[in-house]
């Protein structure tokens, strides 16, 4: 056999083991880039909600989904790029610190680096987006701020309340009324006023006989 011969063999036993290996890499290269543009679209739907669980399941799979192929060619400078502002928003985030000792320039820190990251990953899955876009380019309804600032409030004073940082405060206004109690109370103490005239109380004695004698007797005196 022939050197050609050889390669043909070679070529139609190896050809349906590349084209497999083909297939698996286009399969891996579509399925990163679905993850990446799947962290990209909710970070870009959450950029007014940081705190929801959305905005905060989609930076904490940044490091994985952006963790580069292991074979071949390893991790990409724009992949790269993505992890290294990841990782200065996420060193910010856990300087609690920072954010206490002023928290206007933490928070305003904290967009600047917010705004990088959304500048990385757009650029490493395809998208092109420039720094007021992103900034800015947000809706936000007025009621939700209301809303969400009145959840608040109502959480802290629920809380302040419960570890009792706050007192309850009560105003009663009435109480439950028996109609039938109040009349009764009425008839009582009107009678009673009958019996009892200038410190003395009356007395009425019936006889058997049907006789009556009425007189007035002192009260006792302890």
């Amino acid at each position: 056999m022939t050197v050609s011969d050889w390669m043909i063999i070679a070529a139609t036993l190896c050809g349906p083991i590349l084209a497999v290996q083909a297939q698996k890499a286009i399969e891996a290269a579509r399925e990163s880039r679905g993850q990446k543009s799947w962290v990209f679209h909710q970070l870009m739907a959450t950029r007014a909600a940081r705190v929801s669980p959305q905005h905060v399941q989609a930076l904490n799979t940044i490091d994985l989904t952006f963790y580069g192929r292991r074979r071949f060619r390893g991790r990409s400078e724009q992949e790269q790029a993505v992890l290294d502002r990841w990782k200065e928003y996420h060193d910010l985030l856990s300087d609690h610190g920072e954010r206490e000792r002023d928290s206007a320039a933490w928070y305003s820190k904290g967009d600047e680096l917010f705004v990088n990251l959304l500048e990385a990953i757009a650029k490493d899955v395809g998208y092109k987006f420039d720094r007021v876009q992103l900034r800015k380019g947000v809706y936000t309804p007025e009621a939700h701020n209301v809303l969400e600032s009145e959840h608040n409030q109502l959480r802290r004073l629920v809380i302040e309340t419960l570890n009792g940082d706050r007192p309850l405060r009560m105003d009663v206004v009435g109480f439950p009324v028996d109609e039938d109690a109040v009349k009764a109370q009425t008839d009582l103490s009107e009678r009673l006023a009958e019996v009892i005239a200038d410190g003395e109380v009356k007395v009425r004695i019936s006889a058997s006989t049907g006789k009556a004698i009425q007189g007035k007797q002192q009260p006792a005196k302890a």
